[in-house]
Protein backbone atom coordinates (compact mmCIF):
# COMPACT_ATOMS: atom_id res chain seq x y z
CA UNK A 1 0.00 0.00 0.00
CA UNK A 2 2.43 2.12 0.71
CA UNK A 3 4.58 1.37 -2.45
CA UNK A 4 1.80 1.93 -4.29
CA UNK A 5 1.05 5.43 -2.46
CA UNK A 6 4.75 6.51 -3.11
CA UNK A 7 4.08 5.84 -7.02
CA UNK A 8 1.24 8.86 -6.59
CA UNK A 9 1.72 12.26 -7.26
CA UNK A 10 -1.49 13.82 -6.63
CA UNK A 11 -0.59 17.47 -8.13
CA UNK A 12 0.07 15.69 -11.90
CA UNK A 13 -4.03 13.99 -11.91
CA UNK A 14 -6.00 15.34 -14.27
CA UNK A 15 -9.00 15.28 -11.89
CA UNK A 16 -7.63 17.68 -9.10
CA UNK A 17 -9.09 20.53 -8.73
CA UNK A 18 -12.20 19.64 -11.01
CA UNK A 19 -15.72 20.17 -9.05
CA UNK A 20 -17.83 19.75 -12.49
CA UNK A 21 -17.75 16.11 -12.21
CA UNK A 22 -16.91 12.78 -9.93
CA UNK A 23 -13.42 11.36 -11.20
CA UNK A 24 -13.30 7.62 -12.37
CA UNK A 25 -12.51 4.98 -9.96
CA UNK A 26 -9.58 4.31 -12.90
CA UNK A 27 -7.96 7.41 -11.31
CA UNK A 28 -4.68 5.93 -8.97
CA UNK A 29 -5.57 9.01 -6.44
CA UNK A 30 -9.39 8.53 -6.81
CA UNK A 31 -8.78 5.32 -5.65
CA UNK A 32 -6.45 6.00 -3.34
CA UNK A 33 -9.07 8.46 -1.73
CA UNK A 34 -12.29 6.43 -2.29
CA UNK A 35 -9.85 3.22 -0.17
CA UNK A 36 -9.32 5.58 2.80
CA UNK A 37 -12.60 6.57 3.24
CA UNK A 38 -14.04 2.99 3.16
CA UNK A 39 -11.43 1.95 6.06
CA UNK A 40 -12.38 4.73 7.96
CA UNK A 41 -15.89 3.41 7.83
CA UNK A 42 -16.87 6.47 6.25
CA UNK A 43 -18.70 5.22 3.55
CA UNK A 44 -19.48 1.77 2.54
CA UNK A 45 -17.61 0.10 -0.99
CA UNK A 46 -21.54 0.00 -2.27
CA UNK A 47 -21.69 3.98 -1.58
CA UNK A 48 -18.61 4.20 -3.38
CA UNK A 49 -19.84 2.00 -6.12
CA UNK A 50 -23.13 3.88 -6.61
CA UNK A 51 -21.41 7.34 -6.28
CA UNK A 52 -18.76 6.67 -9.26
CA UNK A 53 -21.58 5.17 -10.87
CA UNK A 54 -23.83 8.27 -11.01
CA UNK A 55 -20.81 9.88 -11.86
CA UNK A 56 -20.12 7.92 -14.65
CA UNK A 57 -23.96 8.56 -15.87
CA UNK A 58 -23.37 11.91 -15.06
CA UNK A 59 -19.87 12.21 -17.28
CA UNK A 60 -21.76 10.60 -20.15
CA UNK A 61 -24.27 12.88 -20.62
CA UNK A 62 -22.28 16.12 -19.81
CA UNK A 63 -19.99 14.84 -22.73
CA UNK A 64 -23.27 14.45 -24.67
CA UNK A 65 -23.98 18.00 -23.73
CA UNK A 66 -20.67 19.47 -24.64
CA UNK A 67 -20.56 17.41 -28.09
CA UNK A 68 -24.02 18.73 -28.97
CA UNK A 69 -22.98 22.39 -27.82
CA UNK A 70 -19.76 21.90 -29.70
CA UNK A 71 -21.92 20.96 -32.66
CA UNK A 72 -24.00 23.65 -31.91
CA UNK A 73 -21.11 25.87 -31.80
CA UNK A 74 -19.81 25.08 -34.90
CA UNK A 75 -22.75 25.21 -37.02
CA UNK A 76 -22.90 28.38 -35.18
CA UNK A 77 -19.64 29.22 -36.25
CA UNK A 78 -20.21 28.49 -39.92
CA UNK A 79 -23.70 30.41 -40.08
CA UNK A 80 -21.30 33.12 -38.93
CA UNK A 81 -18.65 32.64 -41.27
CA UNK A 82 -21.09 32.25 -44.51
CA UNK A 83 -23.09 35.53 -43.17
CA UNK A 84 -19.13 37.28 -43.50
CA UNK A 85 -18.58 35.85 -46.31
CA UNK A 86 -22.31 37.17 -47.73
CA UNK A 87 -21.16 40.33 -46.43
CA UNK A 88 -18.14 40.77 -47.84
CA UNK A 89 -18.99 39.45 -50.75
CA UNK A 90 -22.17 42.08 -50.60
CA UNK A 91 -19.46 44.79 -49.92
CA UNK A 92 -17.34 43.81 -52.61
CA UNK A 93 -20.07 44.10 -55.03
CA UNK A 94 -21.78 47.42 -53.99
CA UNK A 95 -17.60 48.59 -53.93
CA UNK A 96 -17.53 47.32 -57.58
CA UNK A 97 -21.30 48.71 -58.29
CA UNK A 98 -20.17 52.55 -56.88
CA UNK A 99 -17.09 52.49 -58.69
CA UNK A 100 -18.62 52.21 -61.88
CA UNK A 101 -21.11 54.81 -61.28
CA UNK A 102 -18.34 57.02 -60.08
CA UNK A 103 -16.89 56.29 -62.90
CA UNK A 104 -20.03 56.79 -65.25
CA UNK A 105 -20.96 60.13 -63.22
CA UNK A 106 -16.87 61.26 -64.05
CA UNK A 107 -17.54 60.37 -67.73
CA UNK A 108 -20.55 62.79 -67.29
CA UNK A 109 -19.63 65.07 -66.06
CA UNK A 110 -16.76 65.00 -67.77
CA UNK A 111 -19.01 64.99 -70.66
CA UNK A 112 -21.28 67.99 -69.43
CA UNK A 113 -18.28 70.15 -69.13
CA UNK A 114 -16.91 69.71 -72.52
CA UNK A 115 -21.13 69.79 -73.90
CA UNK A 116 -22.78 72.36 -71.60
CA UNK A 117 -22.29 74.64 -68.30
CA UNK A 118 -24.17 74.86 -65.16
CA UNK A 119 -22.20 76.53 -62.70
CA UNK A 120 -20.35 80.02 -63.54
CA UNK A 121 -19.84 81.22 -59.58
CA UNK A 122 -21.50 81.71 -56.25
CA UNK A 123 -24.90 84.27 -56.35
CA UNK A 124 -25.21 84.11 -60.91
CA UNK A 125 -25.78 80.81 -61.54
CA UNK A 126 -29.32 80.02 -60.27
CA UNK A 127 -30.82 80.47 -64.00
CA UNK A 128 -28.36 78.58 -65.80
CA UNK A 129 -30.83 75.45 -65.75
CA UNK A 130 -33.91 77.60 -67.66
CA UNK A 131 -33.15 77.18 -71.36
CA UNK A 132 -36.65 78.17 -72.73
CA UNK A 133 -36.35 81.20 -75.09
CA UNK A 134 -38.96 83.31 -76.37
CA UNK A 135 -38.11 81.77 -80.36
CA UNK A 136 -40.94 84.36 -82.00
CA UNK A 137 -40.15 87.14 -80.43
CA UNK A 138 -36.03 86.59 -81.28
CA UNK A 139 -36.82 85.87 -84.50
CA UNK A 140 -39.11 88.64 -84.87
CA UNK A 141 -36.18 91.19 -83.42
CA UNK A 142 -33.82 89.54 -86.10
CA UNK A 143 -31.40 88.50 -83.65
CA UNK A 144 -29.86 84.99 -83.35
CA UNK A 145 -31.36 82.18 -81.24
CA UNK A 146 -29.59 81.34 -78.79
CA UNK A 147 -30.92 79.39 -75.75
CA UNK A 148 -28.23 77.10 -74.20
CA UNK A 149 -24.59 78.50 -73.16
CA UNK A 150 -23.71 75.70 -75.90
CA UNK A 151 -24.97 77.92 -78.41
CA UNK A 152 -24.10 81.41 -76.91
CA UNK A 153 -20.03 79.08 -77.75
CA UNK A 154 -20.98 77.74 -81.07
CA UNK A 155 -22.20 81.85 -82.36
CA UNK A 156 -18.89 82.92 -80.99
CA UNK A 157 -16.91 80.36 -82.41
CA UNK A 158 -15.45 79.20 -78.60
CA UNK A 159 -15.46 76.23 -76.72
CA UNK A 160 -17.81 75.41 -73.93
CA UNK A 161 -14.33 75.47 -72.18
CA UNK A 162 -13.35 79.02 -73.11
CA UNK A 163 -16.87 80.53 -72.56
CA UNK A 164 -16.72 79.38 -69.27
CA UNK A 165 -13.38 80.97 -68.97
CA UNK A 166 -14.03 83.84 -69.91
CA UNK A 167 -17.83 84.18 -67.93
CA UNK A 168 -16.71 82.61 -64.63
CA UNK A 169 -17.34 85.26 -61.80
CA UNK A 170 -14.69 84.86 -58.65
CA UNK A 171 -14.84 87.25 -55.79
CA UNK A 172 -10.94 86.96 -55.80
CA UNK A 173 -9.51 86.06 -59.18
CA UNK A 174 -5.10 85.05 -60.24
CA UNK A 175 -6.19 86.57 -63.59
CA UNK A 176 -8.60 89.34 -64.66
CA UNK A 177 -10.03 89.64 -67.85
CA UNK A 178 -9.49 93.53 -67.85
CA UNK A 179 -7.02 96.30 -67.43
CA UNK A 180 -7.38 98.84 -65.33
CA UNK A 181 -6.17 102.27 -65.58
CA UNK A 182 -7.75 105.35 -64.60
CA UNK A 183 -7.79 108.98 -66.58
CA UNK A 184 -8.40 113.05 -65.46
CA UNK A 185 -11.59 113.65 -65.51
CA UNK A 186 -12.37 117.14 -67.13
CA UNK A 187 -14.45 118.16 -63.67
CA UNK A 188 -11.29 116.83 -61.67
CA UNK A 189 -10.08 113.66 -60.38
CA UNK A 190 -10.10 109.83 -61.78
CA UNK A 191 -12.12 107.93 -63.91
CA UNK A 192 -11.53 104.21 -63.87
CA UNK A 193 -11.53 102.23 -67.19
CA UNK A 194 -11.15 98.65 -67.89
CA UNK A 195 -10.07 97.24 -71.12
CA UNK A 196 -11.21 93.84 -72.18
CA UNK A 197 -8.34 91.14 -73.06
CA UNK A 198 -8.59 90.32 -76.61
CA UNK A 199 -10.78 87.37 -76.40
CA UNK A 200 -13.15 88.62 -74.32
CA UNK A 201 -13.01 92.30 -76.52
CA UNK A 202 -14.04 89.79 -79.52
CA UNK A 203 -16.80 88.48 -77.97
CA UNK A 204 -17.94 91.38 -76.72
CA UNK A 205 -17.86 92.82 -80.03
CA UNK A 206 -20.32 90.42 -81.27
CA UNK A 207 -22.91 90.81 -78.76
CA UNK A 208 -22.62 94.23 -79.43
CA UNK A 209 -22.65 93.92 -83.72
CA UNK A 210 -25.12 90.71 -83.79
CA UNK A 211 -27.39 91.66 -80.63
CA UNK A 212 -27.23 95.01 -79.44
CA UNK A 213 -27.23 96.98 -82.05
CA UNK A 214 -30.34 95.04 -83.69
CA UNK A 215 -32.65 96.79 -81.00
CA UNK A 216 -32.86 100.67 -81.67
CA UNK A 217 -32.07 102.97 -78.85
CA UNK A 218 -35.32 105.20 -77.78
CA UNK A 219 -35.59 109.18 -79.77
CA UNK A 220 -34.07 110.95 -76.97
CA UNK A 221 -30.69 108.99 -76.79
CA UNK A 222 -28.30 110.65 -78.71
CA UNK A 223 -24.87 108.78 -76.93
CA UNK A 224 -23.30 106.09 -79.00
CA UNK A 225 -26.20 106.06 -81.51
CA UNK A 226 -25.03 105.78 -85.15
CA UNK A 227 -26.42 108.84 -86.79
CA UNK A 228 -26.15 110.50 -83.77
CA UNK A 229 -23.90 113.11 -81.73
CA UNK A 230 -23.71 115.81 -79.52
CA UNK A 231 -25.15 118.03 -82.18
CA UNK A 232 -28.48 115.75 -82.60
CA UNK A 233 -28.60 115.99 -79.04
CA UNK A 234 -27.77 120.05 -78.47
CA UNK A 235 -30.44 120.87 -81.74
CA UNK A 236 -33.88 120.46 -79.71
CA UNK A 237 -33.15 123.43 -77.53
CA UNK A 238 -31.68 125.72 -79.76
CA UNK A 239 -33.42 129.57 -78.85
CA UNK A 240 -35.29 127.95 -75.43
CA UNK A 241 -35.89 130.72 -72.73
CA UNK A 242 -34.22 128.25 -70.16
CA UNK A 243 -32.03 125.13 -70.62
CA UNK A 244 -31.91 122.55 -67.47
CA UNK A 245 -28.58 120.44 -67.59
CA UNK A 246 -28.48 117.02 -65.40
CA UNK A 247 -26.07 114.50 -64.78
CA UNK A 248 -26.85 110.70 -63.72
CA UNK A 249 -24.19 109.87 -60.75
CA UNK A 250 -22.29 106.50 -61.49
CA UNK A 251 -23.94 105.90 -64.36
CA UNK A 252 -22.56 102.15 -65.79
CA UNK A 253 -21.91 100.96 -62.17
CA UNK A 254 -25.86 101.79 -61.22
CA UNK A 255 -26.58 99.27 -64.78
CA UNK A 256 -25.59 96.11 -62.66
CA UNK A 257 -25.74 92.23 -63.45
CA UNK A 258 -29.21 91.72 -62.34
CA UNK A 259 -30.25 94.38 -64.76
CA UNK A 260 -28.45 93.17 -67.95
CA UNK A 261 -29.91 89.87 -67.61
CA UNK A 262 -33.03 91.43 -67.13
CA UNK A 263 -32.41 92.89 -70.63
CA UNK A 264 -31.67 90.23 -72.17
CA UNK A 265 -34.86 88.16 -71.07
CA UNK A 266 -36.66 90.92 -72.23
CA UNK A 267 -35.00 90.52 -75.88
CA UNK A 268 -36.76 86.74 -75.50
CA UNK A 269 -33.28 85.14 -74.33
CA UNK A 270 -33.37 82.00 -71.77
CA UNK A 271 -32.40 82.81 -68.68
CA UNK A 272 -29.50 80.87 -69.38
CA UNK A 273 -28.16 82.17 -72.36
CA UNK A 274 -29.16 85.78 -70.48
CA UNK A 275 -27.11 84.66 -67.74
CA UNK A 276 -23.91 83.83 -70.05
CA UNK A 277 -24.40 87.24 -72.29
CA UNK A 278 -24.80 88.96 -69.23
CA UNK A 279 -21.31 87.83 -67.27
CA UNK A 280 -19.45 88.53 -70.78
CA UNK A 281 -20.84 91.98 -70.87
CA UNK A 282 -20.58 92.91 -66.73
CA UNK A 283 -17.57 92.77 -64.47
CA UNK A 284 -16.65 93.76 -61.23
CA UNK A 285 -14.57 96.79 -60.26
CA UNK A 286 -11.53 94.76 -58.92
CA UNK A 287 -8.78 95.99 -56.45
CA UNK A 288 -5.07 93.55 -56.52
CA UNK A 289 -4.19 92.03 -52.94
CA UNK A 290 -0.68 90.31 -52.45
CA UNK A 291 -1.67 87.50 -50.21
CA UNK A 292 1.31 84.39 -49.82
CA UNK A 293 3.43 85.24 -53.00
CA UNK A 294 0.39 85.70 -55.27
CA UNK A 295 -1.30 88.40 -56.09
CA UNK A 296 -5.08 88.28 -56.70
CA UNK A 297 -7.33 90.25 -58.01
CA UNK A 298 -10.31 90.98 -55.62
CA UNK A 299 -13.90 92.42 -56.47
CA UNK A 300 -14.63 95.36 -54.67
CA UNK A 301 -17.94 95.86 -55.33
CA UNK A 302 -20.96 94.44 -57.61
CA UNK A 303 -20.58 93.28 -61.04
CA UNK A 304 -22.23 96.06 -63.29
CA UNK A 305 -21.24 97.38 -66.82
CA UNK A 306 -17.14 98.23 -66.74
CA UNK A 307 -16.38 101.67 -68.81
CA UNK A 308 -14.04 100.50 -71.32
CA UNK A 309 -16.20 97.57 -72.65
CA UNK A 310 -17.69 98.03 -76.15
CA UNK A 311 -21.40 96.51 -74.97
CA UNK A 312 -21.19 98.82 -72.05
CA UNK A 313 -22.56 102.20 -73.78
CA UNK A 314 -25.23 99.88 -75.94
CA UNK A 315 -26.31 98.45 -73.19
CA UNK A 316 -27.15 101.49 -71.16
CA UNK A 317 -28.99 103.07 -73.86
CA UNK A 318 -31.36 99.30 -74.03
CA UNK A 319 -31.36 99.60 -70.57
CA UNK A 320 -32.21 103.60 -70.18
CA UNK A 321 -35.40 102.82 -72.78
CA UNK A 322 -38.17 103.22 -70.06
CA UNK A 323 -36.73 106.24 -68.33
CA UNK A 324 -36.72 107.71 -71.41
CA UNK A 325 -40.02 106.95 -72.33
CA UNK A 326 -41.34 108.32 -69.11
CA UNK A 327 -38.74 111.46 -68.96
CA UNK A 328 -40.32 112.37 -72.53
CA UNK A 329 -43.93 111.85 -71.65
CA UNK A 330 -43.24 113.69 -68.70
CA UNK A 331 -41.58 116.65 -70.33
CA UNK A 332 -44.37 117.08 -73.36
CA UNK A 333 -47.34 117.39 -70.44
CA UNK A 334 -45.06 120.04 -69.02
CA UNK A 335 -43.99 121.36 -72.43
CA UNK A 336 -40.20 120.68 -72.26
CA UNK A 337 -37.90 118.77 -74.28
CA UNK A 338 -36.36 116.19 -73.17
CA UNK A 339 -32.74 114.47 -74.85
CA UNK A 340 -29.87 112.15 -73.45
CA UNK A 341 -26.23 111.55 -73.90
CA UNK A 342 -24.89 109.16 -72.03
CA UNK A 343 -25.34 110.20 -68.49
CA UNK A 344 -26.28 113.81 -69.30
CA UNK A 345 -30.18 114.92 -69.50
CA UNK A 346 -30.88 117.91 -70.74
CA UNK A 347 -34.55 119.45 -70.45
CA UNK A 348 -35.16 123.06 -72.75
CA UNK A 349 -38.69 125.20 -72.82
CA UNK A 350 -39.73 128.15 -74.40
CA UNK A 351 -40.62 130.96 -72.65
CA UNK A 352 -43.59 131.06 -69.85
CA UNK A 353 -41.80 127.59 -68.15
CA UNK A 354 -39.41 129.24 -65.65
CA UNK A 355 -41.82 128.94 -62.64
CA UNK A 356 -42.10 124.96 -63.08
CA UNK A 357 -38.25 124.41 -63.15
CA UNK A 358 -39.09 122.73 -59.39
CA UNK A 359 -41.68 121.09 -59.98
CA UNK A 360 -39.37 119.42 -63.16
CA UNK A 361 -36.64 118.82 -61.19
CA UNK A 362 -38.71 117.04 -58.39
CA UNK A 363 -40.26 114.66 -60.65
CA UNK A 364 -37.21 113.68 -62.64
CA UNK A 365 -35.69 112.42 -59.08
CA UNK A 366 -38.79 111.05 -58.67
CA UNK A 367 -38.88 108.84 -62.11
CA UNK A 368 -35.08 108.64 -61.89
CA UNK A 369 -35.33 106.73 -58.45
CA UNK A 370 -37.97 104.43 -59.23
CA UNK A 371 -36.11 103.69 -62.49
CA UNK A 372 -32.91 102.54 -59.95
CA UNK A 373 -30.74 105.76 -61.09
CA UNK A 374 -30.05 108.85 -59.15
CA UNK A 375 -28.92 112.40 -60.11
CA UNK A 376 -24.96 113.63 -59.40
CA UNK A 377 -25.61 116.93 -57.03
CA UNK A 378 -22.76 118.64 -57.89
CA UNK A 379 -23.73 118.82 -61.61
CA UNK A 380 -27.16 120.14 -61.57
CA UNK A 381 -26.96 123.48 -63.97
CA UNK A 382 -30.15 125.69 -65.01
CA UNK A 383 -29.23 127.98 -67.93
CA UNK A 384 -31.56 131.26 -68.65
CA UNK A 385 -31.42 132.80 -72.00
CA UNK A 386 -29.60 135.83 -70.58
CA UNK A 387 -26.92 133.85 -70.71
CA UNK A 388 -24.73 131.13 -72.50
CA UNK A 389 -26.54 128.27 -72.84
CA UNK A 390 -24.85 124.93 -73.41
CA UNK A 391 -25.23 121.66 -74.30
CA UNK A 392 -23.07 118.28 -74.61
CA UNK A 393 -20.29 121.59 -75.04
CA UNK A 394 -22.29 122.61 -77.86
CA UNK A 395 -23.48 126.62 -77.29
CA UNK A 396 -27.59 126.75 -78.53
CA UNK A 397 -28.46 130.46 -76.97
CA UNK A 398 -29.82 131.23 -80.97
CA UNK A 399 -27.77 128.47 -82.97
CA UNK A 400 -25.54 125.43 -82.85
CA UNK A 401 -22.02 126.94 -82.03
CA UNK A 402 -18.69 126.00 -80.36
CA UNK A 403 -18.09 127.71 -77.59
CA UNK A 404 -15.64 131.10 -78.42
CA UNK A 405 -12.54 130.38 -76.35
CA UNK A 406 -12.25 127.00 -78.08
CA UNK A 407 -12.82 129.41 -81.70
CA UNK A 408 -10.65 131.71 -80.83
CA UNK A 409 -7.61 129.18 -79.71
CA UNK A 410 -8.20 127.35 -82.90
CA UNK A 411 -7.83 131.03 -84.88
CA UNK A 412 -4.39 132.05 -83.12
CA UNK A 413 -3.01 128.63 -83.59
CA UNK A 414 -3.85 129.19 -87.42
CA UNK A 415 -2.81 132.54 -87.78
CA UNK A 416 0.38 132.35 -85.32
CA UNK A 417 1.46 129.13 -87.27
CA UNK A 418 1.83 131.55 -90.36
CA UNK A 419 4.80 132.65 -88.95
CA UNK A 420 6.27 130.06 -86.74
CA UNK A 421 5.02 126.94 -87.93
CA UNK A 422 3.09 124.32 -86.58
CA UNK A 423 5.55 122.22 -84.01
CA UNK A 424 5.94 126.04 -82.27
CA UNK A 425 2.55 126.60 -81.52
CA UNK A 426 2.14 123.35 -79.64
CA UNK A 427 2.74 124.97 -76.27
CA UNK A 428 0.82 122.07 -73.92
CA UNK A 429 2.77 119.39 -75.29
CA UNK A 430 -0.13 117.95 -76.67
CA UNK A 431 0.96 114.26 -78.52
CA UNK A 432 0.47 114.17 -82.56
CA UNK A 433 -0.44 117.80 -82.24
CA UNK A 434 -1.74 118.19 -85.83
CA UNK A 435 -3.73 115.23 -85.30
CA UNK A 436 -5.25 116.51 -82.55
CA UNK A 437 -5.65 120.39 -84.67
CA UNK A 438 -7.82 118.12 -87.44
CA UNK A 439 -9.30 116.91 -85.29
CA UNK A 440 -11.03 119.99 -83.49
CA UNK A 441 -11.73 121.51 -87.05
CA UNK A 442 -13.35 118.86 -88.04
CA UNK A 443 -15.29 119.20 -84.51
CA UNK A 444 -15.97 123.08 -85.45
CA UNK A 445 -16.95 121.55 -88.86
CA UNK A 446 -19.54 119.56 -87.81
CA UNK A 447 -21.05 122.16 -84.84
CA UNK A 448 -20.85 124.91 -87.79
CA UNK A 449 -20.00 124.26 -91.34
CA UNK A 450 -19.20 127.65 -92.27
CA UNK A 451 -16.96 128.41 -90.11
CA UNK A 452 -15.69 124.77 -90.11
CA UNK A 453 -14.77 125.01 -93.91
CA UNK A 454 -12.89 128.08 -93.27
CA UNK A 455 -10.52 126.85 -90.58
CA UNK A 456 -9.92 123.72 -92.78
CA UNK A 457 -9.09 126.33 -95.99
CA UNK A 458 -6.43 127.66 -93.29
CA UNK A 459 -5.16 124.65 -92.24
CA UNK A 460 -4.43 123.24 -95.96
CA UNK A 461 -2.77 126.13 -96.96
CA UNK A 462 0.18 125.83 -94.05
CA UNK A 463 0.48 122.56 -94.40
CA UNK A 464 0.27 122.77 -98.94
Amino acid sequence: MRARALKINPYHTAWIGRIDTIPPQSDERTALIDRGLILRGLLSKSQIDEIHRVGDIWLRHHDAAKLAEAVAAAKAQRAVDDMRARKAEEKRRKKEEAAQRKALRAEQVQRRREEDIVFLGRNVSASLADRRSHVEKLSEAGLPLLATPSDVAKALGITIRQLRWLCFHAEAALKSHYVYFEIPKRTGGTRLLAAPHRHLAQAQRWVLDNILRRISPSEPAHGFVAQRSTVTAAAPHVGMDVVVNLDLKDFFPTITFPRVRGLFKSMGYSPASATVLALLCTECPRTPVDHEGLRYWVAAGERALPQGACTSPAISNLVGRKLDRRLVGMSTKMGWHYTRYADDLTFSAPAGHREAIGILLARVRHILQEEGFQLHPRKQHIQRAARRQQVTGIVVNHKLAVPREEVRRLRAILHNARRTGLAAQNRDDIPHFESWLQGKIAYVQMVDAELGRKLAEQYRALTG
